[in-house]
């Protein structure tokens, strides 16, 4: 018999900040929404019931966890996140929109250059980001033995979804030279 681990606690989405109330930096965000993301990958493990000591273990853990991160993320910091939207369409809406607000960024750096290249370049490194993101996660599925039916299709569908806001996104920057120039 398994029984199953969940730490849901509700459908509210409730984005995570720090103790003081103040928005995470994007890098900070990306890395908290990785590590409850691998977080909650485990959590759906079944614990057989010859492994019952191990749901001990678990529990134990997640408790240290929610003291550890107390201080940056408040109480009970892993439900709070695990409650976030985890659709392939919300994690894939998280990726590019974190990813690509560094975009006016990554321009500064490269003032002068041609500006086609440069969206080009900041998005082909992007791709490269993703990509080996989705090869560590489905290694970490794989080691976890839930990567398979449903779990395997979402992340499919949530990199073909990355892959679509990325293709907007250079739609939407090419389109702005135009329309600036249409408008002069």
């Amino acid at each position: 018999m398994a029984t199953p681990v969940s730490l849901t606690s509700g459908n509210s989405a409730a984005p995570v900040q720090g103790k003081d109330e103040r928005p995470m930096s994007a890098v900070a965000k990306a890395k908290a929404d990785l590590n409850v993301s691998i977080v909650q990958a485990s959590l759906t493990v079944s614990l057989n019931s010859s492994n019952e000591p191990l749901s001990v273990v678990l529990k134990t853990a997640l408790t240290g966890i929610n003291e550890a991160l107390k201080d940056d993320f408040g109480d009970n910091a892993i439900q709070n996140a695990v409650s976030q939207d985890n659709t392939p369409q919300g994690t894939a809406s998280r990726i590019v929109s974190l990813s690509t607000a560094f975009y006016e960024a990554y321009k500064q750096q490269h003032a002068g250059e041609d500006e086609s290249e440069v969206l080009d370049n900041f998005i082909n490194t992007l791709k490269k980001g993703v990509d080996q993101g989705f090869k560590e996660a489905r290694q970490v599925l794989d080691g976890l033995k839930v990567l398979n039916g449903d779990i395997a299709s979402n992340i499919d569908k949530t990199y073909d979804l990355v892959q679509q806001g990325y293709a907007d996104f250079i739609s939407a920057h090419q389109s702005k030279p135009q329309e600036a120039q249409a408008a002069t």
